[in-house]
């Protein structure tokens, strides 16, 4: 049994991440904005959103987490250790998007997606660090993208975080080689998150069901497996990557055919 952090873990991919790692026999903290969360494009977690996420048990908890501050990134590592004894697994999940013309996109937003999907990686590895190291079942499991594979019109931020969130794994994973420490990335397709249906693909339907039927028959036209990714799907790779011993330094494509490399 394993001991595991997932950012961004409240709703969306991070959740059906940490529940497949419930589902397991695993014990899971979730970390996430809470009551601390930002003004963002879309709605980010809540506090109401990381209560629901942890009723499924007593194998589940959860800490308010920016992953942007190394003091809030020590103390949920300090609080999953309190909790559970330890630390196995770090998934790197939390992210967030932005898009828009570079001729007039804003430099605070620039900096956020960075801060969140890049900084963010590297402030939580950090502090989960010694921790890891004290582990036999040690791996990190970033969240990237397939925009982190190739470029997106529009999208010059998100892709460069992505594409950087791929880099960082791959030097992680012969840094800490030596320590037993395996590290890989999963790169999600189209997913039909907050992302994508409040986001980046806007649509004239205003009823969450309706939103998500043209979602999926837009996707099914879009995608060579005729179907839209789906939390549960990008949530069996992560727990792949986490568990294979000899997988390390991979940025592994979930994605429906969409991309391919």
């Amino acid at each position: 049994m394993a001991v595991v952090l997932v950012t961004g873990g409240a709703r969306g991919i991070g959740l059906s991440i940490a529940q497949a790692f419930l589902e397991s026999g695993h014990q899971v903290m979730i970390g996430d904005l809470g009551s601390s969360g930002s003004d963002w494009s879309y709605a980010l977690a809540s506090r109401a959103d990381m209560q629901r996420a942890v009723s499924q048990g007593e194998s589940i908890k959860s800490v308010e987490l920016d992953v942007t501050r190394i003091d809030s990134c020590k103390a949920a590592v300090r609080e999953t250790v309190d909790c559970f004894g330890g630390l196995d697994i770090l998934v790197n999940n939390a992210g967030i998007v932005g898009s828009g013309p570079l001729a007039d996109f804003n430099e605070a937003e620039w900096d956020r997606i960075f801060a969140v999907n890049t900084k963010g990686i590297f402030l939580m590895t950090q502090a989960a660090l010694s921790e890891l190291q004290n582990s036999n079942l040690a791996a990190i499991v970033n969240t990237a993208s397939i925009a982190g594979k190739q470029g997106v019109p529009n999208m010059s931020a998100y892709c460069g975080s992505k594409f950087a969130a791929i880099g960082i794994t791959q030097s992680l994973a012969l840094e800490l080689a030596a320590n037993d420490i395996t590290v890989n990335a999963v790169c999600p397709g189209i997913v039909g998150t907050a992302m994508w249906l409040d986001h980046l693909l806007p649509s004239n339907f205003a009823v969450t069901d309706e939103k998500k039927q043209n979602f999926e028959e837009l996707m099914a036209k879009r995608i060579p497996l005729g179907r839209p990714q789906t939390t549960e799907d990008i949530a069996a790779a992560v727990m792949y990557l986490a568990t294979a011993r000899n997988v390390t330094g991979i940025a592994l494509t979930v994605a429906g055919g969409i991309e391919l490399n």
